[in-house]
C-alpha cells in the first residue's frame, strides 16, 4: 500500500465524514493525487485513519396493499397445506409439487440431479414436459425437450414465477 502525506490523509478523512464511499474515496484519490488503490486498500486506509464510512439508507419501500397481502398470506397457506396433503400420501414420492398457479406445473426433485444445486421438471400449459436445473453458477437450464420448441411468453413468466416461489418456500 501506498503511504500517503499528512494532506492526503487529512482529504481522505475529510472525504469519508462528507459522507464518501470507499469507491468515492478510492476513485478521488486517483483523480486527485494520481494514487491508484485497491478497495481493499482504501478500506484498511480509513480504518487506519479512525474514519467511519457512513453507511447510506436504504431506499424506503412502499407499502403493499393489505387486500395483497392478506391474498398472498390465504395462497400461502393454502399451498403449505396441499403441500403437507401431498406429502402424506405419497410418502416414497420422486419429487415435491409446486404451488399450482396457471397451467404451467413445477415440481422440485427430492435428489438433485448431478452438478445441479436444485433441479426439478416443468410441464407447460401445451403438456410439454422438460427437466430444469439450476447450477452452481446460478444459470438456468431446460433438459430433454425438442430441440427446436419454445415455451411461450406466458409460460415463461408462469415458470420463473412459480420456480421462484418454490425455491424460497424451501430455502433457497
Amino acid at each position: 500500500m501506498a503511504e500517503l502525506t499528512n494532506d492526503q490523509r487529512a482529504a481522505v478523512r475529510q472525504w469519508v465524514e462528507g459522507g464518501a464511499s470507499l469507491s468515492d474515496v478510492q476513485q478521488r484519490l486517483k483523480e486527485t493525487f494520481g494514487l491508484t488503490l485497491t478497495y481493499m486498500d482504501v478500506r484498511l486506509l480509513t480504518l487506519d485513519l479512525g474514519a467511519q464510512v457512513k453507511d447510506k439508507p436504504e431506499p424506503k419501500k412502499a407499502p403493499a396493499p393489505a387486500a395483497d397481502a392478506t391474498a398472498e398470506a390465504d395462497a400461502a397457506e393454502e399451498w403449505d397445506e396441499d403441500a403437507e396433503a401431498s406429502e402424506a400420501s405419497a410418502p416414497g414420492a420422486a419429487e415435491a409439487p409446486a404451488k399450482p398457479a396457471g397451467k404451467v406445473s413445477v415440481t422440485l426433485d427430492r435428489l438433485m440431479r448431478p452438478g445441479a444445486l436444485v433441479s426439478g421438471d416443468v410441464t407447460f400449459s401445451d403438456g410439454k414436459k422438460a427437466h430444469w436445473l439450476l447450477d452452481q453458477m446460478g444459470r438456468l437450464g431446460l433438459e430433454g425437450v425438442p430441440k427446436d420448441y419454445r415455451p411461450s411468453p406466458e409460460d415463461v413468466r408462469d415458470f420463473q414465477t412459480q420456480l421462484q416461489k418454490l425455491l424460497a418456500s424451501k430455502g433457497y
